[in-house]
């Protein structure tokens, strides 16, 4: 179902991408709509995808719209055109895992949850009216939809970012 959760020193990663608010529910249509734009847009400028697409969570509110923005890692940020725009992951320490099947995301988001407590680790988050805020958490889409049809297969790693700042 998941892997076992794991800390890594993480460079910045320039990526693409399109922002919006939107209730959980909406994620199976959001998510293939906006990253088939992305991909689109990066065709049509002719820039080359650096990594797996993402579905960034800059703030997480599960009784209401979440913050969030569906993205494509690329090798160096262009301006944009008002609707795809340029952001980056920031760099730092990350606690990450892989789950497999997207029935488990909300378990394997849980479990690296429940890791970074146990461990006393501290996020980067920040104070929202909205909902928890984070400086960089998201979930990289590992398997193709297009190479792998069956969701239970598909492998989706969850990566957050800790704080610059520890607890000793």
């Amino acid at each position: 179902m998941f892997t076992e959760p794991k800390l890594a020193d993480r460079n910045e990663q320039p990526y693409m991408g399109i922002r919006t608010q939107v209730p959980m529910q909406e994620f199976p249509r959001v998510i293939p709509q906006l990253l088939d734009e992305v991909f689109a847009w990066l065709g049509q400028q002719g820039v080359a995808v650096a990594g797996a697409p993402l579905m960034r969570f800059h703030v997480i509110n599960m009784a209401a719209d979440m913050d969030i923005e569906l993205g494509v890692p690329v090798g160096q940020a262009l301006p944009g055109d008002g609707r795809v725009a340029p952001n980056v992951l920031p760099a730092g320490c990350y606690a990450s895992l892989i789950y497999t099947g997207v029935k488990n995301g909300f378990e394997g988001n849980k479990a690296l949850l429940a890791w970074a407590t146990e461990k006393g680790l501290v996020w980067d988050t920040y104070p929202s009216e909205q909902g928890d805020g984070f400086g960089a958490r998201y979930e990289s889409f590992l398997t193709s939809p297009d190479e792998e049809p069956d969701p239970a297969k598909w492998q989706t790693e969850v990566a957050i970012r800790l704080a610059d700042e520890q607890p000793q």
